[in-house]
């Protein structure tokens, strides 16, 4: 069968890396959450005290680049992501990070260092990533695009759900949807790969949809290109 790429571009909260791992399990691709990949840096950079009231010392994160690795294991058939070699997958969900991301990802050196890592991992088809600018500078030749929103109050109520479901009992639903609409404007508004709906993306509102109904149509779109691609 032919294998594709798949880009995944969104909101936060939206679903996106649902509907990803559904794709990646359904056709056996290998998934990738680029966002965690920045969320991994934004830790590093919290923990090295490289962002003090609220800003982030640049030219120290930059010098710091080369010393950190980023890497994926499956854990309980879920992927997790490493840090230095350390598991980080709960602390990268955390609000503080969350809180940070967006500004650490804006920083163009810091998107140029991990957008080529990205692109290497694809170089080989097969793959399914998820992120905010995959379809347009990540993967702007991937077969299949997506772009994915939802009302913000809908994906502020579906992320504290996730939260409390895994132990992040410590913010409260308004404080995530004022997270997720600050993020929303930095994302869309930065210099760099803001996030942005790719001419040849196919758009998908989750508001009203389960996550069954966003998966099989998801799935739909990609076997429809895969068939086209194959005759």
């Amino acid at each position: 069968m032919t294998k594709i790429n798949i880009a995944i571009d969104g909101h936060s909260s939206c679903g996106k890396s649902t509907i990803a791992k559904g794709l990646a399990k359904a056709f056996n691709y290998l998934y990738i959450d680029s966002g965690s990949m920045y969320r991994a840096v934004t830790l590093f950079a919290l923990q090295a005290d490289m962002i003090e009231f609220e800003q982030v010392k640049e030219a120290e994160l930059l010098q710091s680049l080369s010393k950190i690795r980023i890497g994926f294991k499956e854990v309980d058939g879920e992927q997790h992501t490493l840090l230095n070699g350390k598991d980080v997958e709960f602390e990268i969900r955390g609000i503080e990070v969350s809180k940070h991301v967006s500004q650490v990802a804006r920083i163009p050196q810091v998107r140029k260092h991990l957008v080529l890592q990205q692109k290497e991992l694809g170089k080989n088809k097969g793959v399914v990533m998820d992120g905010r600018d995959i379809g347009t500078v990540v993967f702007p030749g991937a077969e299949v695009k997506f772009y994915v929103t939802a009302d913000a109050a809908v994906r502020a109520q579906r992320r504290f759900d996730e939260m409390n479901k895994k132990g992040y009992s410590e913010v409260s639903l308004e404080m995530i949807k004022e997270n997720i609409e600050e993020r929303d404007f930095m994302d869309t508004h930065r210099k760099v790969s803001p996030l942005m709906q790719a001419s040849d993306s196919v758009l998908m509102d989750t508001s009203n949809l389960s996550q069954s109904e966003q998966l099989n149509l998801a799935i739909e779109t990609v076997n429809k290109k895969i068939g086209e691609l194959g005759r």
